[in-house]
């Protein structure tokens, strides 16, 4: 049975943050597959400062070209309307062979905001969440970086949900399980790239070459 692991966001640019977490997950979980999913229309952010959709999609395919097990899908991009979630899952769901088992990838910071987005309880339904930690959980110990989650989910989702320390996860009769990820927390933010861009200021290392030379070619973010 392969793995694979859906990460989406606006990746406005994509930057090392997004794709140190992405490499760790990977290797954690032994996922065969990370498929970047870049948002047409987020429904929680609006367009102001977005980024064209072909500029965003090409400047991860400069990000991750020629590291193995990582891809990226246009499918929310090709969908009209806002980018709901549980409209990718379900799209992708459709598509992905059956013999893989495919994981949704969020920060802890979106996870916690979930009763926000379209239809979430049906995510609980359709696929296993993987929450990873983000630069502001540092903490000294890995419990107290994701406080919170127990009640949170255990609120919003279902109370039957019980923690399973072995396996660092939630889990629930009939609802998919929540599994618990500490990720290297590289405090790199897009609004930041993005603002240092419009200043004039270089963004060396904090996004790869490729990706700079795209902006500055382009004109993006000044």
């Amino acid at each position: 049975m392969k793995r694979a692991g859906l990460f989406g966001g606006t990746f406005n640019p994509v930057h090392y943050g997004h794709l140190r977490v992405a490499i760790e997950v990977m290797e954690g979980f032994g996922l065969d597959q990370v498929h970047f999913i870049p948002a047409a229309n987020p429904p929680h952010k609006g367009k102001d400062g977005l980024a064209e959709d072909t500029d965003r999609f090409e400047m991860l395919s400069l990000a991750i070209g020629g590291e193995p097990g990582f891809s990226i899908s246009d499918v929310e991009m090709k969908r009209p309307g806002r980018s709901y979630t549980i409209d990718t899952v379900r799209q992708l769901g459709r598509h992905i062979p059956a013999s893989t088992d495919c994981f949704l990838i969020i920060g802890r910071d979106a996870f916690l905001e979930i009763e926000t987005w379209k239809n979430f309880g049906d995510l609980f339904e359709a696929i296993p969440f993987i929450v990873m930690s983000r630069p502001d959980d540092m903490a000294a110990t890995r419990d107290s970086a994701f406080s919170g989650i127990g009640a949170y989910i255990r609120k919003t989702v279902s109370s039957g949900y019980v923690f399973e320390k072995k396996e660092n996860r939630f889990a629930h009769e009939t609802l998919k399980p929540v599994y618990l990820f500490p990720v290297t927390t590289l405090d790199i933010s897009a609004t930041a790239i993005r603002r240092m861009v419009s200043q004039g200021r270089s963004i060396r290392y904090l996004v790869p070459e490729p990706v700079a030379s795209y902006i500055h070619e382009k004109g993006l973010y000044a």
